[in-house]
């Protein structure tokens, strides 16, 4: 491993990330707010690391090495989340715990906060919370499109024998850099899109922009206690929930959708299919346990809160228009573990992904049609094309790291003190990436123990990074090599 190369990157990152800090200092002088020495301080202790660790190593241009990809993605989202806190610590109130659980929260596109009265927050501050989650939400579609499929642990691996054109090769384009630009291209006209819809919609100018900046990168941040509900506007809702479907797919369809001109591909991609088949279902079934509690009276007023928590969370946004942990029978439970499914492969939404879901279901299938027929071989395939062993073997090693570090990372939070609801909930919440949970986290994690926010803060990083990459780092023999 070549520690001089990924300090070298890392010390570039950092330095490229300082000058994320100049617009909220812009936001900061528009609205003569008090924060802006918090921002100049922030920027210049990040420009200073990045200085201090780029410039001794400054002429390590060598080849990377697999070691090396993994050091650095690690290393990157740890150091740039933890860095990222620095303008939070001149919040009231806020310790360095809390500090680094909310740049966390953002740059993971999570969305859950501990933060109260946020509508009383200054603007640059709103601002930069909504920021975070738009350059962490293009950080993800990079990593899982580019970047982890090269490491060989990506979901993209699940995906790549099904997808036509130009992921054949792992990439949508010949080289990483203009993969990259592609895919910018796309996230930033989905987020201007949404912005101008939220405006004519109704919403303040910046108002608008912070919550595109939140709902293309499915982060669930808001400018308001009440979220998107503080409006209580349909169209406005609408708006959010064909954005966030649409940040929801997988970003190497809507690359192939523009450059074949073609909108069929949406439908003619399998994983995309069945999330909305999902979400169709679960907003069946949210509509029909309302109506037959009396929760509404009203069809339409039914169908606008289901559909809009439903895909708030299986989605991993976190947007909120009414408290579902207060709706009868099952359906908070149904909701949240929703979020455990997630989004598509390739997108900025959290969760499991559908993918895997799609290839453990046919490996079940498989298995069962072994018992009634041993001789008969049997390929699983998506689409139309047969999936490697390997890919299936990783999909089952994936599955029992989740599990297990679910159930794990449960029981550390609750040997903190909390309850099991709240536990269970807020790793849920934390580890699928959608932010609210249940019990003490249905609104705010303000509530929660340091400690407990040190093991959502890792939960949070070890979910973005798809688990291997962070756990690969904990094994001996990867530093042995």
């Amino acid at each position: 491993m070549q520690l001089s190369v990924t300090q070298r990157i890392l010390g570039l990152l950092l330095i490229s990330f300082s000058f994320t800090l100049l617009p909220p200092m812009g936001v900061s002088l528009w609205y003569q707010d008090t924060e802006f020495h918090a921002f100049f301080i922030a920027f210049l202790v990040m420009f200073g690391m990045g200085i201090a660790f780029w410039l001794p190593a400054r002429k390590a241009k060598k080849e990377l090495h697999l070691h090396d990809g993994f050091m650095i993605t690690a290393v990157f989202w740890t150091v740039l989340s933890v860095v990222g806190a620095l303008p939070f610590l001149f919040v009231p109130n806020m310790t360095l715990a809390k500090a680094v659980f909310e740049a966390v929260s953002g740059f993971t596109t999570t969305g859950a906060t501990v933060i109260n009265h946020i509508d009383n927050l200054p603007k640059s501050i709103l601002y930069y919370r909504q920021q975070l989650q738009w350059l962490g939400g293009l950080g993800i579609i990079v990593l899982a499109v580019a970047v982890l499929p090269m490491l060989g642990i990506g979901g993209m691996q699940l995906y790549r024998a099904e997808t036509p054109g130009p992921m054949r090769d792992e990439k949508l384009t010949p080289r990483l850099e203009n993969t990259a630009k592609a895919l910018l291209y796309i996230y930033i006209s989905l987020t201007v899109a949404c912005a101008l819809a939220y405006w004519i919609a109704g919403m303040t100018l910046f108002d608008a922009i912070g919550h595109s900046y939140s709902t293309v990168a499915t982060g669930g941040f808001s400018t308001h206690d009440a979220s998107l509900g503080y409006y209580n506007s349909p169209l406005i809702e609408i708006i959010a929930m064909v954005f966030i479907i649409l940040g929801s797919l997988n970003f190497t369809v809507h690359f192939v959708v523009w450059h074949k001109k073609k909108i069929r591909h949406y439908w003619e991609d399998i994983q995309g299919r069945v999330f909305i088949y999902i979400v169709l279902v679960l907003i069946a079934i949210t509509v029909f346990v309302l109506m037959w509690k009396g929760v509404y009276t009203h069809f339409w007023t039914a169908l606008r809160y289901a559909s809009f928590e439903v895909i708030s969370i299986i989605s991993s946004t976190g947007y909120a228009t009414t408290d579902f942990s207060a709706w009868p029978l099952f359906l908070p439970v149904l909701i949240l573990g929703s979020g455990f499914i997630g989004g598509c492969v390739g997108s900025t939404a959290g969760g499991f992904r559908v993918i895997r879901f799609i290839l453990l279901y046919k490996q079940a299938i498989r298995e069962i049609m072994r018992l009634i027929h041993p001789s008969a071989v049997i390929v699983v395939k998506i689409g139309h094309k047969k999936v490697p062993d390997t890919v299936a073997q990783a999909v089952w090693g994936f599955s029992f790291l989740y599990i297990a570090s679910y159930v794990f990372l449960s029981m550390l939070f609750m040997a903190t003190g909390v309850d099991v609801l709240t536990a269970f909930s807020g790793v849920a919440a934390t580890l699928n990436m959608t932010g609210p949970g249940l019990g003490g986290v249905a609104v705010t994690y303000g509530g929660i123990s340091d400690s407990g926010l040190w093991i959502l803060s890792f939960t949070m990083l070890l979910a973005r990074l798809e688990i291997f990459t962070l756990l690969v780092l904990l094994t001996p023999a990867f530093w042995r090599r």
